[in-house]
């Protein structure tokens, strides 16, 4: 990279840091526990909630999860409809499909169940429904003007953190793109965190979604703009991973586990909102774009590579994190712990059976896989070590197979 780049990306992040700082970021009124999906839909409908558009999956709609839900909110009157045409990446597609069901049921609210799909994608149906601004007109930050209608959401994974954070990722398809939308206003009035609807999720989602937490909370504690209240939401998210990841993978039913996993990813949502993410994220949305690999897997993938590149401006960061995770004590030096912490998310991902590359990845596509994801961070991300395109180039090359 070029020498004189590196002051101008350091004033943008420095400018958008004063942003944050002078900005009062929301956050949702949390249920939390067995049943809170549950005290949420009485919440909804004791809110005056008469008719509510219901953004999720197929998968869990087949799955029986969102049915309870849909049975308490007509107990306490409210008329539901439900779109369940997101997938993986929601789509500009996807999104105008949930708007049209919205406008057609006369909707007033949106409950979003699901992992981070249906609620990117609820956020932006949300956005459309409130501005009638297109997509591409809200893509980038504070493009929202006026109030947005009710937004409630329900995670069933735990890992993308999205019921708390101000963003949601949208895909072109025909531009084998993501774009962002950014605003305080995209936050969900409410959310459940809800340990029953996660007690069935599949092993290879427990792991990739588990790893998409740890990402969030490990970026957002190296940031050069954290702050201390950023760092007690980091610290948080990546003890009760480290404590309850491997626990709720290798048993499903495990109650206690699912629920510290559904409070990590909320902390490490609560983190990166503030504390933005980096060079890991910049590079999974271009894996998702052109791949359509799903997020959480992309992130578990490329973690371990930004780090090992990271490590020597972030090694003190990354050896409170190793004291953190039990992996040591802060007298071991930060070069060791930061290796153990490191070597550790390795072999976590080993045990979850998470591969190292990915099969996906085409070497023609590489130069601007590379391209791309330096233009998403640069001048936006408070990373820790400044990368030029040749080295984010070898990067990924690393993950071939």
């Amino acid at each position: 990279m070029s020498t004189w780049k590196r002051p101008f990306y350091r004033t943008s992040v420095f400018l958008t840091n004063g942003l944050l700082t002078v900005l009062k970021l929301p956050r949702p009124l949390l249920f939390t526990g067995p049943g809170s999906s549950q005290q949420l839909c009485r919440t909804i409908a004791e809110m005056g909630t008469r008719r509510l558009l219901v953004v999720t999956d197929a998968v869990l709609m087949k799955l029986g999860l969102v049915e309870p839900m849909l049975a308490a909110l007509k107990d306490a009157g409210v008329d539901c409809s439900v779109y369940d045409g997101v997938e993986p990446n929601p789509s500009y597609a996807q999104v105008e499909a949930g708007l049209a069901l919205f406008d057609e049921t006369r909707s007033e609210a949106v409950l979003s169940v699901g992992g981070g799909s249906p609620i990117d994608a609820a956020k932006v149906i949300v956005a459309r429904a409130s501005t009638r601004k297109p997509i591409e007109k809200l893509i980038g930050n504070f493009k929202i003007r006026g109030a947005l209608l009710p937004h409630f959401a329900v995670p069933t994974t735990a890992g993308t953190g999205s019921e708390v954070t101000v963003a949601a990722i949208v895909t072109d398809t025909q531009a084998r793109r993501k774009w962002a939308v950014a605003d305080p206003k995209l936050v969900p009035q409410m959310a459940a965190l809800d340990p029953d609807l996660m007690l069935g999720l599949p092993p290879a989602i427990t792991a990739a979604t588990g790893i998409d937490a740890l990402t969030h909370a490990v970026e957002a504690y190296v940031s050069t703009i954290a702050n201390a209240e950023t760092d007690g939401f980091a610290r948080a998210a990546v003890r009760l991973i480290f404590r309850h990841l491997r626990r709720a993978y290798d048993d499903g039913s495990d109650r206690e586990a699912r629920q510290g996993m559904a409070l990590a990813s909320t902390y490490a949502g609560l983190a990166f909102t503030r504390a933005l993410v980096g060079y890991v994220h910049a590079i999974a949305h271009n894996f998702g774009g052109m791949y359509h690999t799903p997020h959480g897997l992309a992130n578990a993938i490329i973690l371990p590579h930004v780090l090992d590149y990271s490590a020597p401006a972030a090694a003190s960061r990354l050896a409170e994190l190793a004291a953190v995770a039990e992996l040591g004590t802060k007298g071991e030096g930060d070069r060791e712990l930061a290796g153990r912490f490191i070597a550790e998310i390795r072999e976590l991902n080993r045990h979850m059976q998470i591969p190292e590359g990915l099969d996906a990845l085409r070497a023609p596509d590489i130069p601007t896989i590379a391209e791309r994801a330096l233009a998403e961070a640069h001048g936006t991300y408070a990373v820790p070590r400044y990368m030029d395109q040749e080295q984010c180039e070898t990067l990924v090359r690393g993950m071939l197979t």
